[in-house]
């Protein structure tokens, strides 16, 4: 593939993932990408969520094309932020670019491989000490710690009295999904609300931060959900297929209490090996709709039968966090996606990449397809 004779070809379609999700490339990262040779084709719409329109991008220049959704991804590199419903979208050998979750969702892999596909997964890029380089987790936790307090004010007794006890959160891992909840629940998830509980003499946050060596203590999770408001799933599991805290255990919450579910894995029941939610029996939510009280139908329709969901406490649950503001959310994603795609360009697409190239090759290798199926998952370095 180094030997191409024409440019390679970037298709960016929209996501329809929901009517909330407003999120698409933005202008900014087509110009990196022309200037780094490849042409473009934009689907048309795209950035229309966030009040752009097909001429901010194919006025960037001649190689930016506005198309059908079908063209867009009929391109030798096919980038979209969230994964895509029907791979079969893409001609064989194309490289898919998007968040694929390889961890959790192995049948996607099978998928990939069986249409012949190539793929790198954005939530898998990382550098040689395992930081990961596209990411906005800072935003995810954030917004969604924010999202829970904003149900708390209204479940809390006495949220806004001068000098109750502080509020207690506990953040169930230590990540940086977690770090970032930390700092965001100290501020009541946003800066504005601090201050004016501050000004009101209301008492702080209390934080707790719990890892995997005591999650699974059931006597101490006892006590510990028994003395907190606000329980945020900031975790990172070694096993999907078990729950870290069962539907059991939510009763020992308040009943005022509000879960922030921050991870957001689906229940993949029926997958091989399946993949359960890391709270058990609470509902996921999505862009369109994230608050949900222990009365919402949603726990009947969404949470599998087989799931136990007896327990329930408010919940604050999306997909796509970092999507309820898109366009800070976007802008961090291009400046990050900026030093890596004129890498994959330079090497015809995934197929083309090598282990042992430079900082960004290397990142986007273990992200790759190939590093998946071929069983290198934990390589850091190479000599």
């Amino acid at each position: 593939m180094a030997n191409r004779t024409r440019p390679l070809t970037f298709g960016l379609p929209r996501m329809h993932k929901e009517a909330g999700e407003r999120r698409d490339f933005l202008p900014a990262l087509v110009e990196g990408l022309v200037a780094a040779g490849a042409e473009v084709f934009v689907e048309s719409g795209i950035g229309s969520g966030m009040g752009l329109t097909d001429g901010d991008y194919a006025g960037i220049a001649p190689h930016v094309h506005a198309v059908s959704s079908d063209e867009a991804y009929r391109q030798d590199v096919v980038l979209v932020l969230r994964c895509p419903d029907d791979f079969k979208r893409l001609r064989p050998g194309a490289t898919l670019v998007s968040m694929l979750h390889f961890p959790t969702r192995p049948d996607r892999l099978s998928r990939l491989v069986e249409l012949g596909l190539e793929a790198v997964s954005l939530d898998s890029i990382v550098d040689d000490d395992g930081g990961r380089l596209v990411e906005n987790a800072r935003a995810g936790a954030w917004n969604g710690v924010e999202a829970a307090f904003d149900e708390l004010e209204q479940s809390f007794p006495g949220f806004r009295r001068p000098k109750r006890r502080p509020i207690r959160a506990a953040i169930l891992g230590a990540g940086l999904v977690g770090k970032h909840a930390v700092e965001a629940a100290t501020k009541y998830g946003c800066v504005e609300r601090s201050t004016q509980q501050a000004s009101l003499g209301c008492l702080g946050v209390e934080v707790v931060t719990v890892g995997r060596n005591l999650t699974h203590n059931e006597a101490y999770m006892h006590r510990r959900l028994r003395r907190t408001d606000l329980l945020v799933d900031a975790s990172q599991r070694d096993d999907p297929t078990r729950a870290l805290i069962p539907n059991a255990w939510l009763a020992w919450l308040p009943r005022h209490a509000v879960i922030c579910d921050l991870v957001v894995d689906p229940y993949l029941l029926h997958d091989s090996p399946p993949t359960v939610r890391s709270i058990e029996g609470i509902p996921q939510g999505d862009l369109n709709g994230w608050s949900f009280r222990p009365d919402d139908p949603v726990w009947e329709t969404q949470v599998p039968p087989a799931v136990p969901k007896d327990e329930r406490r408010t919940v604050v649950s999306c997909y796509s966090w970092p999507g309820v503001y898109p366009r800070p959310c976007m802008e961090r994603y291009g400046r990050q996606l900026a030093r890596l795609l004129p890498v994959l360009l330079a090497r015809g697409g995934a197929a083309g990449l090598r282990p042992d190239g430079s900082d960004e090759e290397r990142a986007l290798f273990r992200a790759s397809l190939a590093a998946w199926t071929g069983g290198i998952r934990a390589l850091r370095t190479v000599a």
